[in-house]
Protein backbone atom coordinates (compact mmCIF):
# COMPACT_ATOMS: atom_id res chain seq x y z
CA UNK A 1 0.00 0.00 0.00
CA UNK A 2 1.70 3.39 -0.56
CA UNK A 3 1.77 6.43 1.78
CA UNK A 4 0.84 8.92 -0.78
CA UNK A 5 -2.54 9.46 -2.46
CA UNK A 6 -1.67 12.04 -4.70
CA UNK A 7 -5.26 14.19 -3.43
CA UNK A 8 -3.73 16.60 -1.30
CA UNK A 9 -1.73 17.99 -4.12
CA UNK A 10 -5.09 19.38 -5.13
CA UNK A 11 -6.01 20.51 -1.12
CA UNK A 12 -8.87 17.24 -1.56
CA UNK A 13 -8.92 14.12 0.75
CA UNK A 14 -11.38 11.17 0.62
CA UNK A 15 -14.30 10.40 3.58
CA UNK A 16 -15.11 6.68 4.12
CA UNK A 17 -17.12 5.75 1.33
CA UNK A 18 -15.13 7.22 -1.81
CA UNK A 19 -16.81 11.43 -1.40
CA UNK A 20 -14.09 13.84 -1.99
CA UNK A 21 -13.68 16.69 -0.24
CA UNK A 22 -11.56 19.86 0.46
CA UNK A 23 -8.93 19.40 3.14
CA UNK A 24 -10.44 22.38 5.42
CA UNK A 25 -13.81 20.91 5.28
CA UNK A 26 -15.64 20.85 8.56
CA UNK A 27 -15.63 16.56 8.99
CA UNK A 28 -11.73 17.07 7.99
CA UNK A 29 -10.89 19.02 10.34
CA UNK A 30 -13.04 17.20 12.63
CA UNK A 31 -10.94 13.92 12.64
CA UNK A 32 -7.68 15.84 12.09
CA UNK A 33 -7.99 17.38 15.39
CA UNK A 34 -8.45 13.88 16.78
CA UNK A 35 -4.96 12.81 15.08
CA UNK A 36 -3.78 16.19 16.91
CA UNK A 37 -5.09 14.82 20.42
CA UNK A 38 -4.00 11.12 19.43
CA UNK A 39 -0.59 12.40 18.41
CA UNK A 40 -0.23 14.68 21.77
CA UNK A 41 -1.21 11.92 23.94
CA UNK A 42 1.82 9.98 22.11
CA UNK A 43 4.42 12.49 23.76
CA UNK A 44 2.35 12.21 27.40
CA UNK A 45 2.67 8.63 27.49
CA UNK A 46 6.40 8.92 26.56
CA UNK A 47 7.09 11.44 29.02
CA UNK A 48 5.37 9.37 31.80
CA UNK A 49 7.11 6.41 30.73
CA UNK A 50 10.78 7.99 30.71
CA UNK A 51 9.65 9.70 34.00
CA UNK A 52 11.44 8.42 37.34
CA UNK A 53 8.41 7.83 39.33
CA UNK A 54 7.03 6.14 36.16
CA UNK A 55 5.39 3.51 38.87
CA UNK A 56 3.21 5.80 40.03
CA UNK A 57 1.68 6.53 36.92
CA UNK A 58 0.92 3.16 35.44
CA UNK A 59 -2.07 3.11 35.36
CA UNK A 60 -2.70 6.31 34.04
CA UNK A 61 -0.33 5.54 31.22
CA UNK A 62 -2.62 2.16 30.92
CA UNK A 63 -5.27 4.47 30.56
CA UNK A 64 -4.25 6.73 28.02
CA UNK A 65 -3.00 4.38 25.77
CA UNK A 66 -6.65 2.97 26.07
CA UNK A 67 -7.64 6.15 25.45
CA UNK A 68 -5.44 6.86 22.29
CA UNK A 69 -7.78 3.57 20.60
CA UNK A 70 -10.66 4.66 21.59
CA UNK A 71 -9.84 8.24 19.66
CA UNK A 72 -8.87 6.12 16.71
CA UNK A 73 -12.37 4.55 16.85
CA UNK A 74 -13.53 8.49 17.02
CA UNK A 75 -11.85 9.51 13.96
CA UNK A 76 -13.11 6.40 11.82
CA UNK A 77 -16.60 7.59 13.04
CA UNK A 78 -15.87 11.48 12.23
CA UNK A 79 -14.55 10.18 8.89
CA UNK A 80 -17.57 8.12 7.96
CA UNK A 81 -20.75 10.55 6.46
CA UNK A 82 -24.19 9.12 6.31
CA UNK A 83 -23.67 5.86 8.87
CA UNK A 84 -22.12 4.28 5.69
CA UNK A 85 -20.71 1.58 8.18
CA UNK A 86 -21.43 0.87 11.85
CA UNK A 87 -19.94 3.28 14.27
CA UNK A 88 -16.96 1.65 16.31
CA UNK A 89 -17.50 4.50 19.60
CA UNK A 90 -20.42 2.97 22.07
CA UNK A 91 -21.54 4.03 24.88
CA UNK A 92 -19.33 1.81 26.98
CA UNK A 93 -16.66 4.11 25.98
CA UNK A 94 -18.09 7.23 27.99
CA UNK A 95 -19.60 5.18 30.80
CA UNK A 96 -15.53 3.83 31.34
CA UNK A 97 -14.10 7.73 31.40
CA UNK A 98 -17.30 8.46 34.05
CA UNK A 99 -15.92 5.56 36.32
CA UNK A 100 -12.02 6.27 35.82
CA UNK A 101 -12.83 10.23 36.58
CA UNK A 102 -15.56 9.19 39.45
CA UNK A 103 -12.61 6.57 41.04
CA UNK A 104 -9.71 9.60 41.21
CA UNK A 105 -12.30 12.13 42.54
CA UNK A 106 -12.07 9.71 45.29
CA UNK A 107 -8.01 10.52 45.53
CA UNK A 108 -8.38 13.68 44.76
CA UNK A 109 -8.25 17.09 47.49
CA UNK A 110 -11.71 19.18 47.15
CA UNK A 111 -11.59 21.21 44.89
CA UNK A 112 -12.50 24.94 46.24
CA UNK A 113 -11.05 27.18 44.01
CA UNK A 114 -10.05 27.23 40.20
CA UNK A 115 -6.76 25.80 39.48
CA UNK A 116 -4.60 27.00 36.54
CA UNK A 117 -2.32 24.27 34.80
CA UNK A 118 0.88 23.60 36.29
CA UNK A 119 2.37 21.98 38.89
CA UNK A 120 4.60 18.90 37.65
CA UNK A 121 4.93 18.99 33.75
CA UNK A 122 2.90 15.49 33.27
CA UNK A 123 0.15 17.54 35.04
CA UNK A 124 0.91 20.55 32.62
CA UNK A 125 0.93 18.15 29.34
CA UNK A 126 -2.33 16.25 30.52
CA UNK A 127 -4.34 20.55 31.08
CA UNK A 128 -2.96 20.68 27.56
CA UNK A 129 -4.38 17.37 26.23
CA UNK A 130 -7.41 18.53 27.96
CA UNK A 131 -7.41 22.01 25.92
CA UNK A 132 -6.96 20.09 22.68
CA UNK A 133 -9.85 17.66 23.41
CA UNK A 134 -12.07 21.19 24.25
CA UNK A 135 -11.44 21.87 20.79
CA UNK A 136 -12.11 18.69 19.32
CA UNK A 137 -15.34 19.29 21.05
CA UNK A 138 -15.88 22.35 19.14
CA UNK A 139 -14.89 20.86 16.26
CA UNK A 140 -17.67 18.14 16.34
CA UNK A 141 -20.53 20.65 17.26
CA UNK A 142 -19.41 22.61 13.79
CA UNK A 143 -19.76 19.45 12.11
CA UNK A 144 -22.84 18.65 13.40
CA UNK A 145 -24.08 22.49 12.88
CA UNK A 146 -23.36 21.79 9.54
CA UNK A 147 -26.45 19.13 9.19
CA UNK A 148 -23.94 16.49 9.10
CA UNK A 149 -24.53 12.85 10.30
CA UNK A 150 -22.27 12.14 12.96
CA UNK A 151 -21.87 8.88 15.65
CA UNK A 152 -23.66 11.05 18.94
CA UNK A 153 -21.05 8.79 21.19
CA UNK A 154 -18.37 11.08 19.61
CA UNK A 155 -19.66 14.16 21.31
CA UNK A 156 -20.39 12.36 24.64
CA UNK A 157 -16.98 10.59 24.49
CA UNK A 158 -14.50 13.44 24.14
CA UNK A 159 -16.88 15.65 26.43
CA UNK A 160 -15.73 13.57 29.59
CA UNK A 161 -12.56 12.90 28.18
CA UNK A 162 -11.81 16.49 28.81
CA UNK A 163 -13.22 16.21 32.17
CA UNK A 164 -10.71 12.68 32.35
CA UNK A 165 -8.09 14.92 31.30
CA UNK A 166 -8.49 17.42 34.31
CA UNK A 167 -8.75 14.71 36.41
CA UNK A 168 -5.87 12.84 35.53
CA UNK A 169 -3.50 16.22 35.99
CA UNK A 170 -4.89 16.80 39.65
CA UNK A 171 -3.94 13.03 39.75
CA UNK A 172 -0.21 13.69 38.78
CA UNK A 173 0.35 16.18 41.28
CA UNK A 174 -0.98 14.25 43.99
CA UNK A 175 0.57 11.50 43.29
CA UNK A 176 3.69 13.28 42.84
CA UNK A 177 3.74 15.63 45.90
CA UNK A 178 2.88 18.63 44.36
CA UNK A 179 0.17 21.30 44.50
CA UNK A 180 -2.33 22.55 41.51
CA UNK A 181 -1.51 25.92 40.77
CA UNK A 182 -4.59 28.02 41.92
CA UNK A 183 -5.70 31.07 40.22
CA UNK A 184 -4.93 34.54 42.04
CA UNK A 185 -6.62 37.51 41.82
CA UNK A 186 -4.88 40.56 43.10
CA UNK A 187 -2.51 38.39 44.90
CA UNK A 188 -5.51 36.59 46.31
CA UNK A 189 -7.16 33.11 45.62
CA UNK A 190 -9.98 33.12 43.69
CA UNK A 191 -12.86 30.88 44.77
CA UNK A 192 -15.25 28.88 42.16
CA UNK A 193 -18.80 29.18 43.00
CA UNK A 194 -20.35 26.31 43.88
Amino acid sequence: MKIYTKFGDKGKTKLYGGDTVSKIHVRVEAYGTVDELGSLLGVVIAEMKGDKDTLKLMEIIRECENIQQQLFDCGGDLATPDGLRPYKQGEEDIRWLEERIDEYMCQLPALESFIISGGHKISGMLHQARTFSRRLERKIVAVIEEGETVNENNLKYINRLSDYFFVAARLVNVRMGIKDTLYMKSGKVFKSSK
